[in-house]
């Protein structure tokens, strides 16, 4: 027995794996390069190869419908297959944004309060109806629809914060650099709570997720955005096929694991509504002696 999982002589309590990637440091190095990959690709299509917002949208839309089908469908955790819907997911957040904030002339700010309250409305949804937000707990179909769902508006939230942060048109003004710095020191201030603070994690989590996206659609609109615009003026092409080859150079050599969970035990008393475990049955009173 490991001595590891013993409480006191009882039994080791089972363990259980969960179809989505562990939260370690190669993860935020792949989602980071995951953001910046969507905003790239997504620019591609949209203004590269013109194809608009509406069209782009639908693209990438049906991308990500087809790849959240297959991971759901999925019986186990596939790094592959779980980073393709993470960039789906980008891909679509990016264009999707650009609709809601230029095409529809919503513009920045009213995109952004949209997105926050469908994440923040999906959040409570999901919290209420399955009781948790943690991905430690992502075990049932449910939950992994209410996952993807959750990721989804985040990406497409980080977009329209990215943008508003850096556009001087309808924005702050502040530039792709000075986007990026914002929100890499937000970040900064996220990790330092996770280490020296006693904030929840899942919190942290959601939070650090929806950060990053931004600092990877500031990164990539410094990439490809012309000189004029304060970017690199750099192939929208290029820099996709670049970004996408360290993905997979980075899945194949981090290593790669599914988030484990450990499971009620078997003989675990289960609690009442009002959250207290019921008490145990009252010993018979032993028979008197004659």
């Amino acid at each position: 027995m490991n001595l590891e999982n013993r409480q006191e002589g009882r039994e080791p309590l089972q363990q259980q794996l969960t179809k989505v990637a562990a939260v370690t440091l190669g993860f935020w190095i792949i989602k980071i390069a995951a953001t910046t990959l969507g905003e790239t690709a997504g620019d591609a299509v949209t203004m590269s190869m013109k194809l608009g917002y509406a069209d782009g949208t639908l693209i990438f839309a049906v991308f990500f419908a087809i790849a959240v089908a297959a991971q759901i469908a999925a019986k186990k955790f596939h790094p592959f297959l779980f980073w393709t819907v993470i960039v789906a997911t980008t891909t679509v957040g990016t264009t999707l944004a650009d609709l809601l904030d230029r095409s529809l002339g919503i513009g920045y700010a009213g995109g952004t309060t949209i997105l926050i309250a469908l994440l923040l409305g999906t959040l409570a949804l999901w919290q209420r109806t399955l009781g948790s937000v943690s991905v430690s707990d992502i075990e049932t179909r449910k939950a992994e629809v209410f996952y993807w769902v959750t990721i989804l508006f985040s990406q497409t939230l980080g977009t329209a914060l990215g943008d508003w942060m850096a556009d001087s048109k309808g924005g702050l003004g502040l530039g792709y650099s000075g986007g990026a710095l914002v929100f890499g020191a937000a970040l900064a201030v996220v990790a330092a709570a996770y280490f020296w603070t006693q904030v929840s994690r899942t919190a942290l989590f959601w939070a650090a997720f929806v950060l990053t996206r931004p600092l990877g659609a500031t990164v990539g609109d410094l990439l490809d955005k012309p000189l004029t615009s304060g970017g690199f003026a750099l192939s929208r092409y290029v820099a996709s096929a670049v970004l996408l080859a360290f993905i997979v150079g980075c899945i194949l050599i981090l290593p790669q694991r599914a988030e484990a969970r450990r499971a009620r035990r078997a003989d675990a008393r289960p609690q009442d509504p009002g959250g207290q475990s019921p008490a145990p049955p009252a010993r018979p009173a032993p028979a008197c002696r004659k």
